[in-house]
């Protein structure tokens, strides 16, 4: 896939139009400026809104934790907080009790994928569910149990306590990168950041003439868009300037944006990002639209980079310990690499409306990690992580060295 490149050497982007007639035209020079920090403004006020994201990833953080807490979590409640109901208990922050969001709602739930293709949105969301139950079913009676091929339980892999099922693959690792995909980089590549949501119905003309939300400062076209930064920032210490702390502020995107940053092959790409989302924030703003759609294929391009950059280092440290003699020491490793190959499917190729890896395809790859041989990771091969890994790669501009390196 071609790179596209953020040319912003003064965070400025201009375009020169010329008007075509029998006399001369002067050349008509339109700027579009980004500030400095995601701070955007109407007269005092600031126009820039992601609660909701921000519940979210809060959400999926406690949901995500309450896989190993064994003493107080049931199947029913761990399947209550992801498909949470206003005012039900589900979990310790009161707000997240109080608030009518949830994240099995949200779950393969973009306009651009799934408005159209409810059956594989339904498949995604009861695989999801399944993780669940499965770690209250399989998993928990045996907590106590030393995992062996075929039997789960739990495995000592030198660094903490870990619960597999019987093929190995823990399910909380499972749920938590494959939700990273389904849930935030879907929302967030196929939903927000989509022309169909943006241009909705008469968003363009409300956005030209700065007519705002109803008791909002914000117009609908600005706050699609900050929804989409916010699946990425909405938990950050300061979202006005995220990359400060950028993989320190949840477990999903931003954490391995900050993971992908820190290897020098990719030291670049955080910045790609936020630059991106400001710059196409300040071009609505500027109702230059033009603009604005080239930071969106930018941002498709270097979040769906990192889930597959971190996709293959997994995969390629779980084969390092496997080489090793480490195998189950491998196995959080390669549990991660499954959320990860599963997320796979809510990429999108920067320049078209569809996605990088079609279904088939991610099953294919999933099967080769958990059905290739007969217990799964107890017996995968080196050589199968490698096929998986090529694989991933061949898509993107770099290689499994690169994405396997730190």
């Amino acid at each position: 896939m071609k790179n596209l490149i953020l040319s912003i050497s003064v965070l400025s982007v201009l375009l020169f139009a010329s008007c075509s007639s029998d006399d001369d035209q002067p050349i008509v020079q339109n700027t579009v400026e980004a500030p400095a920090t995601y701070t955007f403004m109407r007269g005092a006020e600031s126009t820039v809104s992601f609660n909701g994201q921000t519940t979210r990833i809060l959400m999926a953080g406690e949901t995500s934790s309450a896989f190993t807490d064994f003493d107080n979590s049931t199947e029913a409640s761990v399947l209550a907080m992801f498909n949470h109901q206003a005012g039900n208990n589900d979990f310790s922050d009161a707000d997240l009790n109080a608030s009518d969001k949830n994240l099995r709602s949200k779950t393969a739930a973009s306009y651009d994928y799934f408005f159209t293709n409810t059956s594989e949105s339904a498949a995604i969301k009861a695989t999801f569910d399944s993780y669940i139950s499965a770690q209250f079913n399989e998993v928990f009676p045996n907590r106590m149990t030393v995992a062996s091929p075929g039997v789960a339980g739990q495995i000592a892999d030198g660094t903490k306590t870990r619960y597999v099922n019987g093929k190995g693959l823990e399910y909380n690792q499972a749920f938590a990168k494959s939700l990273l995909g389904a849930l935030m980089t879907d929302q967030m590549l196929n939903n927000y950041l989509s022309t169909a949501v943006l241009d909705e119905g008469d968003n363009r003309e409300k956005n030209d003439n700065n007519i705002t939300e109803e008791g909002k400062t914000y117009t609908t076209m600005e706050h699609k868009w900050d929804e989409a930064y916010g699946y990425l920032y909405g938990a950050s210490a300061n979202p006005e300037n995220p990359n400060l702390t950028i993989g320190e502020d949840d477990k999903f995107l931003n954490e391995y944006v900050g993971r992908v940053n820190d290897d020098p092959d990719f030291n670049t790409i955080a910045a790609e990002i936020f630059d991106a989302f400001k710059l196409g924030r300040a071009a609505i703003v500027a109702k230059n639209y033009e603009v604005r759609d080239e930071q969106i294929a930018i941002i498709r391009e270097k979040v769906s980079e990192v889930i597959a950059v971190r996709g293959i280092y997994y995969l390629q440290a779980g084969k390092n310990k496997i080489v090793d003699g480490n195998r189950e020491g491998a196995f959080h490793a390669l549990s991660e690499a499954y959320g990860f190959v599963y997320s796979l499917r809510f990429t999108r190729s920067s320049d078209n409306s569809t996605p990088l890896f079609t279904r088939t395809e991610v099953d294919t790859l999933l099967d080769l990690l958990t059905e290739s041989s007969n217990n799964g990771f107890w017996d995968i091969t080196p050589e199968t992580l490698d096929a998986v890994s090529e694989a991933m790669a061949e898509k993107f501009d770099f290689t499994v060295a690169e994405a396997g390196s730190m």
